[in-house]
């Protein structure tokens, strides 16, 4: 039966031949920094990468002492040490006993007195950024013609929308004259006026991405008055022009999807406005036609020829009340009347005279009504019903 060996005696086999390789106990290795981390036992954990691949170091305190500069991500170095067997993980890395900068660490330090400069004069500030449009119908990229950037953009743009216009104005994105032409492309494509930009380019090495680092791309970036993107290398490179756009995407794939909105979700939002203007429409018209329907019958209780007749008939029974007032009125008091003519006629003068008795007077027409008021031999008159009669008082006697 084969030998069956455990996962431990593997790792330990391996480091032993790794240990032994005298080529990998003393190596020099170019490389630039990437996810470097200062751990609080002293120690520091980064990555070497270039163009094609990436190695895990670690610098142990003792050996940190020696340093005189601090190791940043995209410094590029040349690190010395040995290549070394983690037996627990099975993982070889670089065990670094010492760093110098590159050539490219010149570059790098350029690179840090470009971004303080630009960033001093507003370059980066949040307040000058532009909203990139949620809905954009022409997008212009500014990248290489040919490439994993533009094929990985035109992809992601039509399988979002395949109606949207892409229009790709090529440059070369790494040597001597790509950062004009990067420049110019930005200012020539902002005067056609597209929705949105989209500039940048695939991984590469620190010195592969400077195009973007820059002044005359960035400030190109910040003049622009289209809202720009900007999608250099990978997820962790970054570059100036990163900081200058008004929206940073990790990767061109990813720019596409910040640039072109997804088609479904526009015929989606469309079926949702149209619900919508349907059911406020609805519900204005159906508000109309309540307010019709009380107008209508406003109207038919309150039309001028409808109040007219009503006017006209209550004028009418209030004239026929009047009347019957007035006749109420008129027929007590021809009651009253007539029951004071009785009272009247009872205690006229004329209806005793009428009745036998006389109304005497004396000469003067002073009523006598005492023998006190005549004397023997006066003239007096008598009134009677049918005449007067003048006489002369004979005598006058006491009736006691």
């Amino acid at each position: 039966m084969e030998q069956v060996y455990t996962v431990s005696e593997i790792n330990r086999y391996i480091k032993t031949i790794i240990t032994h390789d005298h080529a990998l106990g003393s190596i020099l290795i170019r490389g630039e920094i990437s996810n470097c981390k200062y751990h609080t036992s002293g120690h520091v954990y980064f990555t070497l990468k270039d163009a094609g691949s990436r190695i895990a170091c670690v610098m142990f305190a003792g050996n940190r002492r020696g340093l005189t500069f601090t190791l940043e991500d995209g410094m590029s170095v040349i690190a010395f040490g040995s290549i070394g067997v983690y037996e627990r993980d099975g993982r070889y890395q670089l065990y670094v006993d010492d760093v110098q900068k590159d050539g490219v660490g010149i570059l790098y330090e350029r690179l840090e007195r470009l971004k303080e400069k630009l960033s001093g004069e507003g370059l980066f500030n949040d307040d000058h950024k532009k909203a990139v449009p949620p809905y954009s119908a022409t997008v212009g990229i500014v990248t290489a013609a040919t490439g994993a950037a533009i094929r990985d953009i035109v992809n992601v743009a039509k399988r979002r929308n395949p109606y949207v216009e892409l229009i790709l104005y090529p440059v070369h994105v790494q040597g001597e004259t790509a950062a004009k032409e990067i420049a110019c492309a930005i200012r020539e494509l902002d005067k056609i006026s597209p929705d949105v930009m989209i500039i940048g380019r695939g991984g590469g090495s620190f010195e592969d991405l400077f195009a973007f680092n820059e002044e005359e791309v960035v400030r190109a970036v910040y003049e622009c008055r289209t809202p720009i993107i900007s999608a250099v290398g990978h997820e962790v490179d970054t570059a100036l022009s990163d900081f200058a756009a008004d929206l940073y995407a990790p990767t061109p794939s990813a720019a596409a999807e910040l640039a072109v909105c997804r088609i479904d979700d526009v015929f989606d939002k469309i079926k949702e406005y149209k619900n919508t203007l349907m059911r406020l429409m609805n519900n204005r018209i159906e508000v109309a036609r309540n307010k019709l329907e009380f107008y209508e019958t406003h109207i038919r209780y309150h039309r001028p020829d409808e109040m007219l007749r009503q006017k006209r008939q209550l004028l009418s029974d209030m004239w026929n009340t009047l009347e019957g007032i007035i006749s109420l009125k008129l027929e007590r008091r021809k009651v009253k009347l007539a029951s004071l003519s009785d009272k009247l006629d009872m205690l006229s003068p004329l209806k005793r005279l009428s009745g036998g008795y006389a109304y005497v007077t004396n000469e003067d027409g002073i009523p006598l009504k005492s023998i006190e008021d005549v004397s023997r031999g006066d003239d007096i008159i008598i009134n009677i019903t049918d005449g007067v009669i003048d006489a002369n008082v004979y005598d006058v006697k006491d009736g006691k």
